[in-house]
């Protein structure tokens, strides 16, 4: 089943996990605190309103966009676009929408690839299609797979391991970004 099936027939509680996780891995784009999405995913493991919590987070980064950094506007819409109402039919949209952007950001930065967001290589690779995905989108790809497979089988006992995913994919980034910051840096590279 593709990535597009998968959030098609997510619940809720996926959707939101899905969403929230593509914009827990791109976090550090923003020069975010690490923590400071975790009251979203307490209020998805107890079922709580996320609202506040959403806009604590919202607030935190400030409205600010990087009028030069791609990767790090795309992060910050997926927070900005984020909607206060966690239901299926608000966080569905959402949830697409932050996979393609999450998908985009790593074609961004994945040093295999020509620095360009190839739209026609994600979309056939959401759909299925990996041939032409470059590793570190491959890898986020399988992420955001993971995330919704390990909740549509163990529901809201899956959190812990879709956060643990997240939490990997954020420091497979951050090391791409720390990579690419130093060899732009280094003379004669």
């Amino acid at each position: 089943m593709s990535l597009v099936e998968r959030i098609a027939q997510a619940d809720e509680r996926g959707l939101a996990a899905s969403g929230l996780a593509c914009l827990d891995r791109c976090l550090s784009l923003l020069g975010a605190d690490d923590e400071l999405l975790r009251p979203l995913w307490a209020s998805l493991a107890d079922g709580s309103d996320w609202a506040a919590g959403l806009e604590k987070a919202r607030g935190a980064l400030g409205a600010g966009e990087s009028a030069d950094d791609e990767a790090a506007r795309l992060a910050r819409r997926m927070l900005q676009a984020a909607p206060a109402e966690r239901t299926a039919d608000a966080v569905r949209p959402w949830a697409d929408a932050c996979s393609v952007a999450s998908l985009r950001i790593h074609r961004l930065l994945d040093p295999a690839a020509d620095g360009t967001s190839d739209t026609e290589a994600l979309d056939a690779g959401r759909a299925g299609d990996t041939a032409e995905l470059p590793p570190l989108v491959a890898a986020e790809l399988r992420r955001q797979t993971a995330v919704l497979d390990v909740l549509a089988e163990h529901g809201p006992n899956g959190l812990r391991r879709a956060l643990d995913l997240s939490i990997e994919g954020r420091r497979v980034l951050r090391a791409v970004v720390s990579r690419r910051a130093r060899s732009e840096s280094e003379p004669g590279v």
